[in-house]
């Protein structure tokens, strides 16, 4: 499968050959970066966030810098993406477009969830699921399924009815999120490059690691239980992943995302306690370096690939 730039590439791009190689070797070590290190990292990460990985959005931002043109690069994809759906998606364009230009909203909410009904009243899954699997197919979308429960076959715990529908490429996630005038205000970039964007951060960041577990090789699930009469079981779970030798016990590594400094971790650790013995090794992923602490792996968000 061909996805778009992954972040080591992006750095290639850029003339960086061997950044990636320091990050990873800290990864193995489980060290931290260092604080100058991590921060320059940290600052080529929100520029990949904001270009993306398209080929030609890549190749205008290491010609220019341009944030502008390389938005005009990345809306004339998001075009060349509805006439595909228009060309290609045959009895299902419809629906297809319908799905395509409701993600942003949808992952704008707290959850992520994709609710059908959004799309129409009393919309039912039998009724959508052709569309889905075709943006899934076409890799414009990396769709992830809830998971009952954390046991080493995800799969067969598969609950098709709840699901989060991902952009396969942040960058026109956040072309396709943020039109104001058909164009992307450079003061949206400059929120992101600074870490200053206070909204709508979190679901770019949910994006971004959906797009780089998708690269890795990972099939994307996550966890919820909304129960009202049991709070300890109440919880949500970005994603949930398998490590790659198979055991009797300890397989799933639960991830959650945080894109703000300040950060509770309530449903981890809920998650933690019910689930101890199917559990492996739980990662945060957040801005700052990485850390073990109290069970838990803390990595920068340009870690993902690795895991």
């Amino acid at each position: 499968d061909m996805y778009p730039f992954d972040f080591e590439e992006f750095l290639w791009a850029l003339g960086h050959t061997t950044l990636m190689d320091l990050v990873r070797k800290c990864f193995n070590e489980m060290k931290p970066l260092g604080q100058a290190l991590h921060r320059k990292v940290m600052d080529y990460f929100r520029q990949y966030l904001i270009v993306g990985g398209m080929p030609q959005a890549v190749g205008i931002f290491v010609s220019s810098h341009d944030f502008v043109r390389v938005d005009r690069v990345k809306r004339d994809i998001l075009g060349l993406y509805r006439s595909d759906i228009v060309k290609h998606a045959k009895r299902h364009e419809m629906k297809v477009t319908q799905i395509f230009d409701d993600i942003p909203a949808q992952l704008q909410k707290h959850d992520r969830k994709f609710k059908l009904s959004s799309l129409k009243k009393e919309a039912r899954l039998r009724d959508y699921e052709d569309a889905l699997f075709w943006l899934s197919d076409a890799m414009i979308a990396n769709i992830c399924y809830n998971s009952s429960a954390p046991d080493i076959g995800l799969r067969l715990n598969m609950d098709r009815i709840r699901l989060k529908c991902f952009m396969a490429d942040t960058g026109l996630l956040i072309s396709h999120a943020f039109d104001e005038n058909g164009i992307v205000s450079e003061e949206i970039y400059k929120k992101i490059l600074f870490n200053k964007l206070e909204t709508n951060l979190e679901m770019i960041m949910e994006n971004i690691v959906a797009q780089m577990l998708t690269a890795s090789g990972h099939k994307l699930y996550f966890y919820t239980n909304s129960s009202r009469d049991d709070a300890a079981s109440r919880m949500e779970i970005d994603f949930l992943i398998a490590k790659n030798t198979i055991s009797s016990r300890h397989n799933i590594s639960p991830v959650e995302v945080k894109s703000s400094k300040n950060y509770t971790l309530s449903s981890l650790k809920k998650f933690q306690k019910k689930f101890a013995q199917q559990l492996h090794t739980p990662y945060v992923l957040h801005a700052r370096d990485l850390k073990q602490e109290d069970g838990i792996t803390y990595l920068p968000l340009y870690m993902t690939p690795l895991l």
